[in-house]
């Protein structure tokens, strides 16, 4: 604040008028203040318009309070005497210089604080003021260095230097200096200001501590209306919602109180002449004055409305990728129908939607190629799957809900069906009174092919739905229904081949002489292919029987039809009465011919390698081939990489065989072991394939080892065995089909064979008859006796004169009746038909004729020809031996 020396009594201006008066002393100082304070805060005695006056209009004087602009400017006073030198030094002069006023006083002022090479120009206006001279300037001035570091300080002050007179009459002159720099200052700080206010796109306000506006710039007025001096004097109320203001209010005076400013405060609103709820962005900060104390809080207003609404979509942009990004990870993991749609539902409750369900066309689920009733829409549905966020609420008003798995149709003009009629979404109006509010009906297309439809619907307080969710919508129902479709048609084909795979296993429970036999086949699930693998019993002649099991590498339709042929051969070669081995090695041939084009085998094939390269296929299998005599009680394995049988004896722990295992069918070049066994009576074993055994969780030596250990109690039923065994694995895991054959040893009493052998003459034959008789009246067998005796005849006959060394016979009573003729000649017999005119050679032909089947097979030491007859009471009519003579004639 400014001081006037108390010795300027008058002043004159250049041209001889006098100034106007100024109050000496003290006095005079509340009169400058004052009116700059109130040039910037307005007079103590403002009207509430802003006019400086008391009740009677008149100006009231005031001090100039803390922070005035005189605080920011540093106006300083100091006179100078007649001399030209300084005799009476302010307080203000002390803060400018840094020179006390006892050392100021007495000094020159040019000396002092003007440069050497001004003085002389400093003189010559000093001495212009003493004689009476007003002078204004801008004058560079130097101080030393207030810290006593001896450095010079350049300042630059405005100089009002005013002539006046002493009491003497003496001329003086009062000095007004002002900081240049600080003049300057201020001068930026206007111009910014006035930027800020006039040209800053935001909206700015200054709000004094009674929350009340002061000042607006033109943008706040350009959004809310009206001048900038409409706004003047208003508050927040005026603008935003009783709620809002509440809370804006509350933030202001937190401001105002603790000086902590507030950035990125979202402020709901709207402006006049529209309804839309506009977004601003307020950063509010505490305005202070020169003192320091607050004086208003600053507000600087941003709208964000379209940046909110961006932001918004861009984050239900980010919401929906992330939404398929999930559906691509869970929907279509199995290849269930009803598993694809609950995991539809999964990904779309709640994140899209509060409630959904899912039906699909009851023809598609049946297996029909082409659902019925596309045309209008209307076609039975099953309702597969079904989610709720909120309750199992129906989906319109009054409407009854579905059950999951119900069969319905919607109505012809119901939007549903226009939905699957079109094939295109639709909007389903929702009834008045019911929690839906927004419902979306679109059909899942997958491969031009409609195959159900599936309803997204949103409650009452929840968004409805527009375009972008649609778009979402159809999105999602097509990649489920693709994930359908694909599943629809693995289910149909896995069922065919499992039909295919089951109709090639031997129907009912197979039969065989000497033993008891019980079997299970499990087909994996249906998230898995089908498999190959397979068993089989086959009699053979002599009360013999094989027992195979086999495994087909790979999986589907191909590894069924690979099985199913290996199975035909397998029974074809059992036919020819081979060993196990040979059976193997001729099953191996066959293997390697089943993957190349037009079935060539591997020897034939060297020069269309090149050529049918891309189109063959390796095939190959695993298999065990058992052959069991009922007789002796004796056992003959071969084994093609297959997994070792299981016995079981009598009060025995349960153990492997050891047989070789061999080379797996279609790999070649290696034969094939035979291992013999004799089995005792009860004795218990157990064929079967490596899906009962092994797993991604149970390694192959743990599933053999837990096998052989549910292998307990060998007397008890075989169903019951087979059950125990298939309970206490794990073979619920679906992974790989199961094949499990098991068998108990039953070997003929002897009391049920009847052998002889019989010398190389010709009266063999009638002892081969007696013998015969003999022991067909013993089985008490006489309906047979008479064309046993003639078979046997002829059989016997045929050795002495076609083979060689002794005959054997041998009769087998099971549940039929077997005849065998054993020698030494490796010849086999051929049947011919004998011409009319020929005497002999119809002995073969007889032997077709009367008995149920008959053929011939090799021994290591020649050959055997057999025949067998049905026992009387088995329901089969023996053929009459005179009317097949007859008939040979």
């Amino acid at each position: 604040m400014s001081e006037i020396p108390a010795k300027a009594t008058e002043s004159e201006d250049p041209s001889g008028g006098a100034m106007a008066d100024a109050t000496t002393g003290d006095d005079a100082t509340p009169a400058v203040g004052g009116a700059a304070a109130g040039a910037l805060d307005g007079p103590l005695g403002a009207t509430p318009d802003g006019t400086p006056g008391d009740a009677s209009g008149e100006v009231v004087w005031q001090s100039s309070p803390p922070g005035s602009i005189y605080d920011y400017i540093k106006v300083a006073s100091f006179s100078i005497g007649p001399d030209g030198l300084v005799d009476q030094w302010s307080l203000r002069a002390e803060q400018l210089f840094g020179i006390p006023t006892d050392r100021a006083v007495g000094m020159d002022p040019i000396e002092a604080f003007v440069a050497e090479d001004r003085r002389d120009f400093g003189q010559r206006k000093m001495a212009e003021v003493l004689d009476g001279r007003e002078w204004t300037g801008v004058v560079p001035f130097r101080l030393p260095d207030p810290e006593g570091s001896g450095r010079v300080i350049d300042g630059l002050a405005e100089v009002y230097v005013m002539p006046t007179r002493t009491e003497e009459g003496e001329r003086a002159a009062v000095c007004i200096v002002v900081d240049v720099r600080t003049l300057r200052s201020i001068e930026t700080d206007l111009a910014a200001s006035q930027a800020i206010f006039g040209q800053s796109p935001f909206g700015f306000l200054l709000i004094d501590p009674d929350l009340r506006i002061r000042r607006a710039n033109q943008r706040f007025a350009s959004i809310f209306g009206g001048t900038v001096d409409d706004h003047r004097g208003r508050t927040v109320k005026d603008y935003l919602s009783p709620g809002e203001t509440d809370r804006v209010s509350a933030i202001l005076r937190r401001v105002l109180e603790t000086g902590d400013s507030v950035t990125e405060m979202l402020v709901t609103g709207t402006v006049p002449g529209s309804t839309e709820r506009r977004h601003w962005s307020i950063n509010l900060y505490r305005v202070h004055g020169g003192s320091g104390r607050p004086i208003g809080i600053a507000w600087l207003g941003t709208d964000i409305t379209a940046r909110r609404a961006a932001a918004r979509e861009a984050a239900q942009a980010r919401r929906n990728l992330a939404l398929l990004n999930e559906a691509g990870a869970r929907i279509g993991n199995s290849l269930d129908l009803e598993t694809t749609a609950r995991e539809l539902l999964d990904v779309a409750v709640p994140g899209f939607c509060d409630l959904a369900s899912v039906d699909l066309y009851q023809g598609l689920l049946a297996g029909d190629e082409t659902p019925p009733g596309l045309a209008d829409g209307s076609a039975e549905l099953r309702r597969v799957a079904y989610a709720s966020a909120v309750s199992d609420a129906p989906f319109v008003g009054g409407r009854k809900l579905v059950s999951v798995g119900a069969v319905h149709h919607f109505a012809f003009n119901s939007a549903c069906a226009d939905a699957l009629r079109t094939a295109k979404p639709q909007f389903v109006a929702a009834e008045e009174g019911g929690l839906i509010q927004s419902t979306l009906a679109v059909p899942m297309v997958a491969h031009d092919t409609v195959v159900g439809i599936v309803q997204f619907s949103r409650t009452k307080g929840s968004e409805p739905f527009g375009e972008r969710d649609r778009a979402l919508a159809v999105e999602l129902a097509a990649r489920a229904a693709v994930c359908m479709d694909n599943a629809r048609l693995y289910r149909r084909e896995h069922e065919r081949a499992l039909i295919l795979q089951r109709s090639l296993l031997p129907p009912g429970d197979p039969e065989a002489s000497g033993l008891d036999i019980a079997c299970r086949y499990l087909p994996g699930n249906a998230a898995t292919e089908v498999g190959g693998d397979w068993f089989d019993v086959i009699e053979l002649p002599g009360h013999r029987t094989a027992l195979v099991v086999g495994d087909v590498m790979g999986r589907g339709l191909r590894a069924a039809v690979a099985m199913g042929e290996l199975r035909t051969a397998v029974r074809t070669l059992a036919l020819l009465d081979l060993e196990p081995a040979e059976v193997l090695s001729a099953l191996d041939e066959i293997a390697r011919g089943l993957g190349t084009p037009g079935g060539t085998q591997q020897s034939t094939r060297g020069a269309r390698q090149s050529r049918d390269a891309d189109l063959s296929e390796v095939y190959l299998a695993t298999c065990v081939y058992a052959v069991y005599d009922s007789v002796t009680r004796r056992c003959t394995f071969a084994n093609a990489g297959h997994l070792p049988p299981v016995l079981v004896e009598p009060g025995e722990s349960a153990l492997m065989l050891d047989v070789p295992p061999g080379m797996p069918l279609g790999v070649g070049g290696e034969p094939f072991e035979e291992v013999e066994v004799e089995l005792p009576e009860g004795a218990l074993l157990a064929l079967y394939t490596d899906g009962l055994v092994e797993s991604r969780d149970h390694p192959l030596d743990e599933g053999l080892q837990a096998f052989v250990g549910a292998l307990t109690d060998p007397s008890a039923p075989l169903e019951d065995v087979c059950d125990h065994v298939l309970s206490t694995l794990d073979t619920h895991h679906g992974e790989d089909d199961i094949a499990l054959l098991m068998a108990r040893v039953q070997g003929l009493p002897a009391e049920s064979v009847g052998d002889w052998t019989l010398p190389r003459e010709p009266r063999s034959v009638g002892r081969a008859r007696e013998f015969a008789r003999n022991q067909l009246v013993g089985w008490e067998l006489e309906p047979l006796v008479d064309t046993a005796e003639l078979l046997v005849s002829e059989l016997v006959t045929n050795a002495l004169r076609y083979g060689e060394g002794e005959i054997r016979l041998r009769l087998l009573l099971d549940r039929t009746l077997v005849c065998e003729v054993w020698d030494a000649g490796l010849v086999q017999p051929r049947r011919r038909r004998a011409r009319d005119t020929d005497e002999g050679g119809r002995g073969l032909q007889l032997v077709g004729l009367l008995s149920a089947a008959w053929g011939s097979r090799r021994t290591p030491r020649g050959k055997t020809v057999w025949f067998e007859l049905p026992l009387p009471n088995g329901g089969t009519a023996l053929a009459d031996p005179a009317e097949a003579l007859l008939s040979l004639f």
